[in-house]
């Protein structure tokens, strides 16, 4: 009976310290993912989930990590914040190690408090929220540049480069529009210019027509995108029809899927600008960029290559060198903080540097010619 209760205590004594050392119990480390499999926004949660897995699925073929195995466990929120706060329930009790690539500002927020309380950190959200880098009391590490960063940088080309002044913003009505309508104001304030026009949409719907209307009658220039790609699209459509819009630049920031966007518009994307976090999955000169079409050509042969696939991509990849990197039991405070400390160098071509709660710093601008996506910043 005194050995009995002694193995008991043992056992007992044994689980505390695994939960207290936040140990990974057992070989499959369970990474949580909350995204729109299905409605309006499916291609975008579609190509997180497979530029992640192909990367995640070659790491456990090749047992990068030796035994354990990366698990992702996936659930649809069709991009509507709710049902990402049921997701997010349900993965809690799945017992995983941490949340990873969900998508969109508005379904991101929505989840802060159930973060703090489970106090299990997320990873690589596909959003540029200004509160996901400065926010206390949750673990998170972004991969990505902030929305804020990427409006700066194409204010500042369309104003240096192309002598603009009258600048108009079509966005989302909610977290994610707001964002990026605040964003533009300062930016173009700090330059001493003011917005001409605005006009907004209902999320999860094509309701562009009073906000169209809104923007025309300010005659701009350029007009920022702060929308998904099919109200985008839409939008940019309905204003190639108008004489009103001949000239005017439309400029989308990367949570607009530029891939799906020029689709959308049967590639007529003439005046049309895509900033972006990740550079193009063309450059061939990036051993890295090589690596994610050779595994998205092996597990994901049907899916398109992109922008949002190459950086769920890379931001698996950096995970799983993290996770390599641990001595010992793999626990997320090590995660943590050996994600935090990758070397630069460690994507082959994209160099990485933490600060600002981000591990990739920099943003891109592209146009869409000649069937690939050029990088204009530079151009004469």
């Amino acid at each position: 009976m005194i050995r009995y209760i002694v193995v008991v205590l043992i056992a007992f004594v044994l689980i505390f310290l695994n939960i207290e050392n936040d140990e990974l119990d057992g070989k499959s480390l369970k990474l949580g993912l909350s995204i729109p499999r299905s409605g309006i926004m499916h291609a975008l949660g579609d190509s997180v989930y497979s530029g992640a897995d192909s990367y995640f699925l070659y790491a456990n073929q090749n047992k990068l990590l030796g035994d354990v195995k990366i698990e992702l466990i996936v659930y649809d929120d069709k991009y509507e914040p709710d049902m990402t706060v049921e997701n997010i329930k349900k993965l809690i009790d799945k017992n995983i190690f941490a949340f990873f690539g969900f998508v969109g500002t508005p379904t991101v927020k929505k989840i802060l408090p159930n973060l703090r309380a489970g106090e299990i950190p997320l990873v690589a959200p596909f959003t540029g929220a200004s509160f996901l880098r400065n926010n206390d009391g949750v673990d998170i590490v972004n991969f990505r540049s902030s929305y804020k960063e990427e409006i700066d940088y194409t204010v500042e080309y369309l104003r240096t480069k192309r002598d603009l002044s009258k600048f108009a913003v079509f966005y989302q009505n909610d977290d994610y529009g707001e964002e990026g309508f605040v964003s533009l104001l300062h930016s173009l304030n700090e330059r001493g210019l003011k917005l001409c026009g605005e006009g907004t949409y209902k999320r999860n719907t094509l309701s562009i027509r009073h906000a169209f209307h809104e923007i025309k009658s300010s005659k701009p220039e350029a007009v920022f995108m702060i929308g998904a790609y099919k109200a985008n699209a839409l939008f940019i459509k309905t204003a190639k029809k108008d004489p009103i819009f001949k000239d005017t630049l439309f400029c989308n920031i990367s949570f607009g899927d530029a891939d799906e966007m020029i689709r959308e518009l049967d590639y007529n994307t003439e005046n049309l600008f895509f900033s972006q976090v990740v550079p193009s999955y063309d450059d061939s000169s990036k051993p890295v960029i090589l690596e994610y079409k050779k595994l998205m050509k092996k597990y994901f042969p049907d899916e398109p290559l992109g922008f949002v696939s190459l950086e769920a991509f890379l931001a698996a990849k950096s995970v799983v060198v993290a996770l390599k990197n641990i001595g010992g039991a793999i626990t997320r405070e090590k995660f943590l903080q050996e994600i935090k400390k990758l070397p630069k160098n460690i994507l082959d071509g994209v160099d990485i540097d933490y600060k600002n709660d981000q591990l990739h710093n920099k943003v891109y601008l592209f146009k869409y010619k000649n069937s690939k996506f050029i990088e204009v910043y530079n151009e004469n």
